[in-house]
């Protein structure tokens, strides 16, 4: 009797801690990490998308179009559209591993690589991310520089007029924008800076809304626009050799606009969704 009235006691003392366990568990996924739940992070999530998506590279997309043409230009478009596009599907089927909708969660494109490959693989696809990843840092670095000193440049026209020379270098621009860089990279957890993905979704909606404003209005206005199918003219608008150059520089545009797939697996690692896959067909 008395150890029947001992064991009771001893249940009953250990059930607080049980539901508290059992809560516990409650607020945590299946990696064992807080519960990815709430609009906030599929909200998080798109936002992310969308910056990476409409990134500063939409910004050179006009001027690769008028490079090539509009037949070399869209089908170059659509070539990495497709590219982006199959590479997103493999990577958004790779997350969790080796069961796609019950393995173990990968957080890393690393992750991906070993849970699925393993050995040698991981250390070569290493260092092809971390190539990608220097040039389309380049890429942004150039870009921003291209567009503060266009600013700058339009500023001085106004000044002194368009028949002004108003040469400006690069490299001051290119030195202040990766000094910024470097120290925001210094601030702990900056990846869950939400609002941050926030606003730079809707600056990215911005200047795409702006610059397609700009080309509307241009087009709109006749003056000297023009289009062609081909691009700029040999001997009219360039020479052979700079044709050549600005057809691979217009390659590369496109391609650099087109960088999405190199952060799917983090943005994937936020989702609440219960498969990896429903947060990558936000944005297709």
């Amino acid at each position: 009797m008395a150890r029947e009235m001992q064991n009771n006691t001893m249940s009953i003392e250990q059930a607080p801690e049980t539901l508290q366990n059992s809560d516990i568990h409650k607020n945590l996924d299946d990696d064992g990490r807080p519960k990815r739940t709430g609009t906030s992070i599929v909200t998080t999530a798109s936002a992310h998308i969308i910056t990476a998506v409409i990134g500063s590279g939409v910004l050179s997309l006009a001027w690769a179009i008028a490079q090539l043409g509009w037949v070399v230009g869209l089908a170059v478009l659509m070539a990495f559209s497709f590219i982006t596009f199959f590479t997103s599907t493999l990577l958004a089927d790779c997350y969790r591993a080796p069961d796609p909708v019950t393995g173990t969660r990968n957080y890393t494109y690393m992750d991906v690589v070993r849970a699925h490959l393993g050995g040698i693989k991981v250390q070569l696809c290493g260092i092809a991310q971390y190539c990608n990843l220097v040039g389309v840092t380049i890429g942004y670095t150039i870009t921003a520089s291209i567009s503060m000193v266009a600013v700058k440049r339009s500023n001085c026209f106004h000044k002194h007029g368009h028949y002004v020379k108003c040469s400006i270098s690069n490299y001051p621009f290119m030195i202040i924008f990766a000094s910024i860089q470097i120290i925001l990279s210094q601030i702990p957890n900056f990846h869950e800076l939400s609002w941050l993905s926030i606003v730079a979704a809707i600056m990215s909606f911005a200047y795409s809304s702006i610059g397609l404003g700009l080309s509307i209005a241009k087009v709109a206005g006749g003056g000297h626009a023009r289009t062609s199918l081909t691009g700029v003219t040999v001997g009219v608008d360039v020479s052979r050799s700079e044709k050549v150059w600005r057809s691979f520089q217009a390659i590369g545009d496109i391609a650099f606009a087109y960088a999405y797939s190199t952060v799917l697996i983090e943005i994937q690692a936020i989702s609440s969704l219960p498969h990896p896959t429903h947060i990558y067909t936000i944005y297709y």
